[in-house]
């Protein structure tokens, strides 16, 4: 059979545009480095989310190396944590679950979008190699405030991201000529030992303790405060851990103020 010139040129046309097209869908699936949904994520009664140990508190976790997980709540009409940061050069799991009906996690600009159906935990995996800054969206009607549910992926350099907290304890009142303490709590949400300096600034004094606190662990670090020294009145103070800080303020006063007088 003879074939026309013309056809051989539509054909090869068309073979040409058949392969582009499995070659772009092929890319889009795993050319990112998306993994495709499975059924891995299991079921959950949506009674009871706050009892599961993965969504008791949402959030990303640290599993080891560059790897993370973010545990999330769809509800009408928010996600939580509204807001996920994790660091570039990451792989990130997602487990996303519904407290009440149909929603779903869809990551703007990556093929992240998935139904949340309660009683069902949708997982997928997805690699975030460079800094970025993603909106996340719902997909499936949920009620009149659909269009509102939106949340936020910040992808940051690795040396600006870390998982530490500080919270610091301390009296509102101490006695002139006593002594009094102000204890911080450092916590450290990576699968890594943090060794770090922890610092007081205190009316005109200064005070830095080093710390280790151990992987996925917290450390206390005692502060010792002569109000001697800082005397009578009002002095703010300010906890600072690698950036993170609490503050607030200490009033000394005079033991003998406010005493019975002589008759």
């Amino acid at each position: 059979m003879n074939i026309h010139t013309y056809e051989k040129t539509w054909l090869a046309v068309a073979m040409v545009l058949i392969v582009g097209f499995i070659a772009t869908v092929t890319y889009g699936a795993v050319g990112p480095g998306i993994a495709m949904i499975d059924d891995d994520g299991g079921s959950i009664d949506p009674d009871t989310i706050n009892d599961d140990e993965r969504f008791s508190e949402t959030g990303v976790t640290h599993v080891g190396g560059n790897e993370y997980e973010a545990n999330i709540v769809a509800q009408a009409w928010s996600y939580s944590p509204s807001e996920i940061t994790v660091p570039a050069n990451s792989e990130v799991t997602f487990y996303v679950t519904s407290r009440d009906v149909t929603h779903s996690f869809t990551v703007v600009g990556t093929n992240i979008n998935t139904m949340v159906v309660p009683g069902e935990v949708s997982q997928m995996t997805a690699e975030f190699d460079e800094p970025g800054e993603y909106g996340i969206l719902c997909n499936e009607y949920c009620g009149e405030y659909h269009h509102t549910m939106e949340g936020k992926l910040n992808v940051v350099p690795e040396d600006e991201f870390d998982m530490t907290e500080v919270s610091a304890d301390a009296p509102d009142e101490a006695e002139l000529g006593n002594e009094t303490t102000i204890t911080t709590t450092v916590s450290n949400g990576m699968q890594d030992e943090l060794e770090t300096t922890a610092t007081l600034e205190i009316g005109d004094q200064t005070v830095e303790q080093d710390v280790t606190v151990p992987a996925d662990g917290s450390e206390d670090v005692e502060f010792t405060v002569d109000t001697t020294e800082l005397g009578t009145d009002d002095h703010d103070w300010t906890v600072t851990v690698d950036g993170h800080e609490d503050s607030g303020t200490l009033t000394v006063t005079d033991g003998s103020e406010g005493g019975d007088g002589d008759a």
